[in-house]
């Protein structure tokens, strides 16, 4: 190649990577147009309601901008607390960020916006602040979600407490009393016993010392109580893959379960079967263990985000998989000798408490209602969100 065609082609080359920088770039500003009056709206609602946050009460903003969505998060969250006091992460010392919660008073915020975890050397934020009785919003692991995932994720944070609070604890009344639960996927899992008092994630602390949690919310969850009474077979169409992100594989993947243990696995992956062996290296076996009720409708099996611990709040039932679980105790699981929390995600036809549907064409029925929370008799029950 001579010195002059060397130097077009490396001017073609500066072009074109110029060219892509600027569709980069119109893309992205692009997606903050289309999401930030959205993403105010719905962190409003989630500050005033679930949260009970006003002007009176300080705010703090942890944050960085090393993703488009932590990017638009950020300008709604300033948005909506045009007071708040504002630290970039990366860009102060470690004991700045410290310093920052010092003035801080009990019920005053802190806003948590993260591309992927922030880490302070022996200081756990979250469990530092409820201490000190100071309600926390975190966002972690942003930098997974791109394209029409970052529109899911937004619309994912709408809070309608009707709706989650009135389906959600009228769910968990369901579930304390019953005796038995099936969930049909195009299969049938029975579980052949009562189940564990529910848990709620459903931006309702009134009962909760501790006011906060990851967002977007909407869950429910539970788990056998006696493992070994949950037995058949389940369809999933998702799972947690050994990068901790989700994997959707192109065929559904049945799961067969005896006594409480995943014995076989029908149209598994690579990918899954590296899951299943890990589980099975460390803890010997593979248990089935929460039983999840999402609620949040922005997600769905067309409307999937990377991130787990967001999407694990999708509308329908999700299961995990391994012998650990940070809020249900069983004696013959020893937490020293538990390590895997994998979760997957049902394709859910309907779901059965006692034989009653619950869940049938896409939603939650109690009480005969469906998608009509505010006819749903509220109870206050224990909440613990996650």
């Amino acid at each position: 190649m001579t010195k002059v065609a060397a130097t077009c082609r490396g001017i073609q080359i500066d072009r074109r990577r110029h060219a892509h920088g600027v569709r980069s770039l119109k893309r992205a500003v692009l997606l903050m147009n289309r999401n930030l009056p959205a993403a105010i709206h719905n962190l409003r609602s989630i500050l005033a309601i679930a949260m009970e946050h006003d002007e009176q009460r300080a705010a703090v903003v942890v944050y960085d901008t090393q993703s488009e969505l932590a990017e638009i998060l950020v300008d709604a969250y300033l948005a909506c607390l045009p007071g708040a006091k504002k630290i970039a992460f990366y860009d102060v010392a470690p004991d700045d960020v410290k310093a920052s919660f010092d003035p801080l008073q009990a019920s005053d915020l802190v806003v948590l916006i993260q591309s992927t975890s922030f880490r302070l050397p022996d200081f756990r934020i979250r469990v530092e602040l409820y201490k000190r009785d100071i309600k926390v919003i975190e966002h972690s692991n942003l930098l997974r979600a791109q394209g029409n995932e970052i529109d899911y994720y937004v619309n994912a944070l709408a809070y309608d407490p009707a709706y989650y609070r009135g389906i959600g604890h009228a769910l968990k009344a369901r579930i304390d009393r019953a005796s038995s639960a099936t969930v049909e996927s195009g299969e049938v899992l029975r579980f052949d016993c009562a189940l564990e008092p529910a848990k709620l994630n459903i931006g309702d602390f009134s009962t909760l010392k501790n006011v906060g949690s990851q967002f977007p919310i909407g869950e429910v969850f539970t788990e056998a109580r006696d493992l070994e009474r949950v037995q058949g077979r389940v369809r999933i169409y998702a799972f947690a893959d050994t990068t901790f992100r989700l994997n959707a594989p192109e065929t559904p993947i049945t799961l067969v379960v005896d006594q409480g243990r995943v014995v076989d696995v029908v149209n598994s992956t690579d990918e899954f079967d590296r899951v299943m062996a890990r589980i099975t290296a460390d803890e010997g076996e593979v248990w089935v263990r929460e039983l999840g009720f999402g609620m949040n409708r922005a997600f769905g099996r067309d409307r999937l985000v990377r991130d787990v611990g967001a999407f694990e709040r999708v509308c329908g039932i999700h299961l995990s998989l391994g012998a650990k679980h940070g809020v249900y105790k069983k004696p013959h699981l020893r937490n020293r000798e538990t390590h895997h929390h994998v979760d997957v995600f049902v394709i859910t036809d309907r779901v059965l408490l006692d034989g009653t549907v619950v869940f049938d064409n896409g939603a939650w029925c109690v009480n005969d209602v469906a998608l009509m929370p505010s006819e749903v008799s509220a109870t206050r029950e224990e909440v613990a969100p996650s």
